[in-house]
């Protein structure tokens, strides 16, 4: 019996080995590479003349107003998007649920946003809140009102990326909102139709606590999704205007790849890591995503 529990065993090795491998060359050796390159001053165009400097980077990032400024902004991209997102989401997932002519047509044009490039979108909506000639400027003036500078505007710039991450996303977390929506039993709707509840009151005492797990869930990956916001301030505003569009990973990226500071930018990087899984595990902690599942 032991011998045929070891024979599975090793053959259960054998069946999670490629994963493993690929686990240990994408995630676990960059991760350690980083922690390693953030104690030197890695200069990507000297390479020869790296030295270990101890924590000096980490000290410099703490002085660092552009990374505190960036920090700030995925703090608010995070505190807005998150609410608009999963709830225009769950808004769409409820009007095509309904059994009504035209829903594929819904489903289809929700979904559409997802399923194309977010460079692309993002592109898209470079045009459409272009200050001069975009579709919604004009659109405006048309209406009878002034033109907003949605990109150039220190204001309003953070919140045109908002939007447009909230449309762009939201079409994917509609159809999870939908999967969980079909697997609620019609039963206890009619019981409750029956009972004389509103509409209002099934939604709020049948279809917001069944949905709860599928919720938590969809928190979660939204949450973490957020704090990777790099494409769009990229393609839509470099940064800018005054670095009110920044974020840690654009920022990141700009220190590593366009200035050369890689050590540098592996600091920043071991920060960000773990205030990613710090502010995930208070997160999954608030909202109960590590309790039961079914409750």
């Amino acid at each position: 019996m032991n011998n045929i529990l070891a024979k599975r065993n090793n053959q259960a090795w054998w069946y999670i080995f490629p994963a493993l491998l690929l686990l240990a060359l994408f995630l676990f050796i960059p991760a350690l590479l980083s922690i390693y390159y953030s104690l030197t001053n890695y200069y990507m165009l000297a390479p020869q003349d790296r030295q270990f400097i101890g924590l000096l980077n980490y000290i410099n990032l703490l002085k660092d107003p552009v990374f505190w400024t960036s920090v700030k902004n995925i703090g608010q991209f995070v505190l807005f998007v998150m609410p608009i997102q999963v709830g225009t989401a769950l808004g769409l997932a409820l009007i095509v649920n309904r059994k009504r002519p035209w829903n594929t047509f819904f489903k289809v044009s929700f979904f559409a946003p997802v399923v194309v490039s977010l460079a692309v979108t993002s592109v898209l909506w470079l045009y459409i809140l272009n200050p001069d000639q975009g579709l919604l400027n004009n659109l405006l003036v048309k209406l009878g009102l002034h033109a907003q500078p949605l990109l150039t505007s220190p204001k309003q710039a953070m919140f045109a990326i908002i939007g447009l991450s909230a449309w762009q996303g939201a079409g994917y977390q509609m159809l999870i909102f939908l999967a969980g929506l079909q697997n609620i039993p019609t039963e206890l709707y009619e019981a409750a139709r029956i009972d004389g509840a509103s509409k209002w009151e099934r939604f709020l005492h049948i279809t917001l606590p069944l949905l709860k797990p599928t919720s938590l869930m969809i928190l979660t990956t939204t949450f973490i999704d957020a704090f990777k916001l790099i494409i769009q301030p990229m393609v839509m505003t470099q940064g800018g205007p005054l670095n009110s569009t920044i974020t840690p990973v654009y920022y990141i990226y700009r220190t590593g790849f366009t200035d050369r500071q890689l050590g540098y930018a592996s600091a920043m990087s071991v920060i960000y890591g773990f205030a990613i899984i710090l502010f995930t595990l208070i997160q999954r902690k608030i909202t109960g995503a590590g309790g039961d599942q079914n409750a």
